[in-house]
Order: C-alpha cells, then sequence, then structure tokens
C-alpha cells in the first residue's frame, strides 16, 4: 500500500508545502510532445524512429481532439482508502479503449511504412476478445506476449484513456509516514522517469497515467535504499538528463531536470538518449521503467 493517501475532494483551508500528487493536465498534452520529438529528430542517428513517434503522438492529441472520454466512462469510481483508485489490474475498462485504438489506427495507416502497416491491419481486424486479452499482458508487464509492434499502438490508447481518467479524478493527496513510493498512486503502475521540477523537487512520472508523484531525491526510485547511488551522463556533469542508478538493486531510472531545460519531455527524451541506456547496460544495471514508446521484445 502506498504512503501517498488519495480521499475525495474537499474544500481545504491549508496549504500543503510539498503537492504530493500532480495530475495530468490535458491541454496540447501530446502536441507539445510530437513537437519536441520532431525537435530532437534533427540530425539525430535515429531521427525516422523519432519522426514516427512523433506521428504517434500527433495521433493521440486527435484522438483526444475529436474522440475525447465520455463523462460516463468509468463515472462512479470507488476510492478505497490508500488504494490506487485507477489501478490498472482492477479498473473495469471502458470500451473507449478500443475506440481511442481504432481512431489512432485510421489516422497512422495511409502514411505507415508496409511493416507498420500490417501491424495496424491486424490490430484494426482482430477481435474483441484478443485485444482485451492483450491489453490485460501488456497492462501486467507480459510484453514477450504481446509483441513489441502491437505494444506500442495497444499502449497508446491504453494511456490516452488512464491519462483521461487520472486529469479527470476529483480528489486530493496526503503524504503520510512509510515508503512502498516505487508505484503509481492512482493507477499502480511503473515509473517511466524522474523529474525535477523548477522548485528542485523530485516526482515520478507515470508511464501509463501520466500523473506525477513525489519521491525525496536521495532515495532509489525501485528499492529506496540511499546508500548505493550514482549519476550517470554522457554530457557534461549538468546534463538536463541523467541517470540514477543503484548498486543496492542494480536499477536504474532517468531523472529530466525540468529545472535545468524547461522544453523537456518525459518520453520524448528518454528516447532520444538510449546511447545512455546502452550504457547503463554496460555497467551491469537493469531499467526499472519503460519508455512507452520502445518495448522490449
Amino acid at each position: 500500500m502506498s504512503s501517498i493517501k488519495l480521499t475525495a475532494l474537499e474544500p481545504s483551508g491549508g496549504v500543503e508545502h510539498v503537492d504530493p500528487l500532480l495530475l495530468p493536465t490535458l491541454a496540447q498534452h501530446y502536441s507539445r510532445r510530437a513537437e519536441r520529438l520532431r525537435q530532437l529528430a534533427d540530425g539525430h542517428p535515429m531521427a525516422d524512429y523519432l519522426r514516427f513517434a512523433a506521428s504517434v503522438a500527433d495521433a493521440q492529441q486527435l484522438a483526444l481532439d475529436q474522440l475525447p472520454l465520455p463523462a460516463t466512462a468509468n463515472a462512479q469510481l470507488d476510492l478505497v482508502s490508500g488504494e490506487a483508485p485507477l489501478h490498472y489490474a482492477s479498473l473495469p475498462r471502458d470500451t473507449y479503449w478500443r475506440a481511442v485504438l481504432g481512431h489512432l489506427i485510421k489516422h497512422l495507416q495511409p502514411e505507415a511504412s508496409a511493416q507498420v502497416r500490417g501491424v495496424l491491419v491486424e490490430l484494426r481486424d482482430c477481435t474483441m476478445e484478443q485485444l482485451e486479452a492483450w491489453a490485460d499482458a501488456l497492462l501486467a508487464g507480459d510484453f514477450a506476449s504481446v509483441g513489441s509492434a502491437r505494444a506500442l499502438f495497444l499502449w497508446s490508447a491504453l494511456s490516452l484513456y488512464w491519462t483521461q481518467l487520472a486529469a479527470n479524478l476529483a480528489l486530493r493527496a496526503t503524504a503520510e509516514l512509510g515508503e512502498k513510493r516505487q508505484l503509481c498512486p492512482v493507477c499502480a503502475s511503473t515509473p517511466s522517469t524522474s523529474v525535477i521540477l523548477g522548485n528542485g523537487l523530485r516526482y515520478l512520472h507515470c508511464g501509463l497515467c501520466e500523473s506525477r508523484w513525489h519521491m525525496v531525491r536521495l532515495k532509489c526510485s525501485n528499492c529506496e535504499e540511499t546508500g548505493k547511488l550514482d549519476y550517470w551522463s554522457l554530457e557534461s556533469k549538468d546534463a538536463a538528463l541523467k541517470a540514477e542508478s543503484c548498486g543496492d538493486c542494480d536499477s536504474y531510472l532517468k531523472i529530466v531536470h525540468f529545472s535545468r531545460d524547461r522544453d523537456l519531455d518525459v518520453f520524448a527524451d528518454d528516447l532520444a538518449t538510449l546511447a545512455l541506456d546502452a550504457e547503463m547496460e554496460r555497467e551491469g544495471f537493469a531499467r526499472s521503467g519503460l519508455n512507452p514508446f520502445l518495448f522490449p521484445g
């Protein structure tokens, strides 16, 4: 159980010094990501894939604009004290996410390569039962049974669904004593990165619902130990993106310093720095989170 407690939103006269939870904001969320991906693509060895990822983000923005989450989708949520209200394993998924997937496929298919078009057609033509089975496996971390090509598009639809649900939650968060902050208090998924905001506070950024929750900086985001943390960069020591490794659990997660560059995007800049991931793997560390544009397998 997380030590960040979520309760229904009520008027409050006090102001907390540190907000334990930042829910996602949707205004031009995906178009800004697409713009950053295209900016990073200029002169990059992975330029083609970064531009492809930008087209996926564009399709997500179009789906958000043209097919927003209906107010009736999961309108009644039971907010159980201490439990993630949008837990990926227990939330009854609305059929809306499959409609989003169809919208993404329709938008992406005309400009897709032959290989990508084959995946899109397969997803378009498969049964509802198969889509839901792949979604279950993907959310549970069973990437091998889904395949990285399918996972990208399935996750893009699922994440757009969960992010809208999270953005519309009426709740407040309070930080309680305790540990167990490795997972998102909103949907129980793993973080994709850490972020350092302009005020110097660190938050973990959820790879599914894109909520952010506070975690002190001198703790491993995976095991919460403090004794064997190191910071890595292929640039200067003041680089805006680094990797934090932990010698206790042999894991790492990237840290995005918005305090040093406000134009960064958690998924885009992570994807554009795979050379750092390769270096971390050579050093014997395993990544503790995932990038929604790059699934294993």
